[in-house]
């Protein structure tokens, strides 16, 4: 026997079995073994046509570059948000749509979002913080905080900012231009304090309206080169001149009265009563652009009513937006800036002037580098204003923001949300899983919504990505906003 066979036989003996016994011969073994396997036919087809052979086709994970958030809650990847450098890749817009239940946690993102484009350069300018959400995390970055009440800071609505500051550099026919666009600025600011309830409660008319702009033009004048307030704009106009006479056309005194009565009682309510020395006197803490954030905190004015809050905000809002706007014209603002508008219904309620302030902003922040942080609570807040024009263009704002990112809320408003931005039924169950309650409570602990932390981000009609947010110990002490509810409780 050889030697070859000799082995293989002893090691069947020992229940061994060698290599060379697992090799198929060339006609393959005689007992079902093949020595060849076809490898079968590869057919390509979209993932509509393939899914139903394979119907756990997911869309790829969003890019990871950007601001970090945290885990995917389904394929557990890192999920990064980056609204500015994805702007002609994914998106064409910037802005980000926040919106969920009260308590979901849309502050807390929000500020995980400002914290992080800070970091990449931006500028934070919150220009009307209603409830001090954003104070700490300003403090914390060295920025600066403004606090509107009285006892505290105030606010000039007329004050011309960087713009008055640099007018006096200018060659003559410059300065004229600009000192008309100031006194521009200045006469829509007050037609739209008009309009708010602690006001004439509506637009002026044309007649109010052209005394107004002429009371404007001068007490600018008067009060160059500083700047002019309310009281001095009702001083012009109870001195009755020449100049808004003619405009006016008014015979005698009782004309004259007649025209403007209505307007300078509603200027002087701005100067008296739960407003008096916030917004009629010199403002008494210019803006420092040169800070990486800003804030003007408003909630002092809370207690005085959602009349007093209105004006505040259009207030604040005018003079910080006109402060950066003419800084970057100037070249003065040395990075880009992002604006989370928090408690979106509030503002948006305060006056026409708020709807069309966020409209342009919406419209241009592409081309100006901005980054609008829009955050509200329902749909049905932009429906609540008083009139069809300012419905439609609040109902623009979220159709112009390409990223959308949903925290827990019920089915009923997700059905809203769909008919603006689809949503898939799966999409729908899931974030309306997040507003289910879990616990009642009774035993008397303190209760954390069933869907903190968790959002739907959704890029375009890109399937949504799911995300649970994961914050540092610094940050829960800095985006804390149960505070309040806390010591109440105790």
């Amino acid at each position: 026997m050889p030697d070859s066979r000799r082995r293989r036989a002893a090691a069947r003996a020992d229940g061994l079995t060698l290599d060379r016994d697992r090799i198929a011969p060339r006609r393959g073994w005689t007992r079902g073994r093949a020595a060849y396997i076809d490898p079968g036919v590869t057919y390509l087809g979209t993932s509509v046509q393939v899914a139903g052979l394979y119907p756990w086709v997911q869309a790829g994970g969003l890019p990871s570059q950007g601001i970090p958030i945290g885990p995917d809650l389904i394929t557990h990847e890192m999920v990064c948000l980056d609204p500015p450098g994805w702007v002609g890749t994914l998106t064409t817009n910037p802005s980000c749509w926040l919106q969920g239940q009260p308590g979901a946690g849309k502050s807390a993102l929000a500020k995980r979002l400002c914290l992080g484009l800070v970091g990449y350069g931006y500028q934070m300018i919150c220009p009307g913080d209603v409830k001090a959400e954003y104070v700490d995390l300003v403090a914390a970055l060295g920025g600066q905080v403004v606090r509107i009440g009285r006892g505290l800071d105030s606010i000039n609505p007329l004050d011309s900012g960087p713009l008055g500051r640099r007018l006096a550099a200018l060659p003559h026919p410059e300065a004229e231009r600009v000192q008309a666009e100031i006194n521009g600025r200045r006469t829509e600011l007050l037609h739209a304090l008009l309009a708010t309830a602690a006001g004439l409660g509506r637009r002026p008319t044309a007649e109010e309206s052209s005394a107004l702009n002429s009371a404007v033009r001068l007490a600018a004048t008067a009060a160059a080169p500083g700047d002019p307030v309310i009281p001095d704009v009702i001083r012009v106009l109870r001195d009755s001149p020449d100049e808004i006479r003619q405009r006016l056309i008014t015979r005698d005194d009782t004309e004259y009265v007649a025209a403007v009565r209505s307007v300078i009682a509603a200027l002087e309510n701005l100067c008296d009563g739960p407003l008096s020395g916030l917004f009629d006197r010199p403002t008494s803490t210019p803006l420092d652009l040169e800070r990486p954030a800003l804030a003007i905190d408003l909630s002092a004015l809370l207690s005085a009513g959602d009349h007093v809050v209105a004006a505040g905000l259009l207030a604040t809002w005018a003079y910080s937006y006109a402060s950066v706007d003419t800084a970057r014209a100037f070249g003065l603002l040395p990075r880009p800036v992002v604006l989370p508008l928090d408690e979106l219904w509030r503002a948006l309620r305060a006056g026409p002037g708020m709807v069309n302030a966020m409209d342009a902003i919406t419209r241009l922040n592409r081309s100006r580098g901005e980054v609008s942080l829009m955050i509200t609570h329902s749909l049905q807040d932009l429906e609540a204003l008083p009139t069809e024009e300012d419905r439609a263009k609040a109902r623009g704002l979220m159709e112009r923001c390409d990223i959308t990112i949903l925290a827990a809320m019920p089915v009923s408003e997700l059905h809203r949300v769909s008919a603006q931005r689809p949503l898939t039924g799966a999409e729908v169950d899931l974030v309306t899983s997040w507003a289910a309650p879990t616990t009642t409570g009774v035993d008397g602990t303190a209760q954390v919504h069933p869907g903190r932390g968790k959002y739907l981000i959704k890029i375009g009609g890109r399937l949504g990505v799911p995300v649970r947010l994961q914050l540092t110990e610094t940050e829960r002490r800095l985006y804390d906003t149960d505070r309040a509810m806390r010591a109440s409780r105790r």
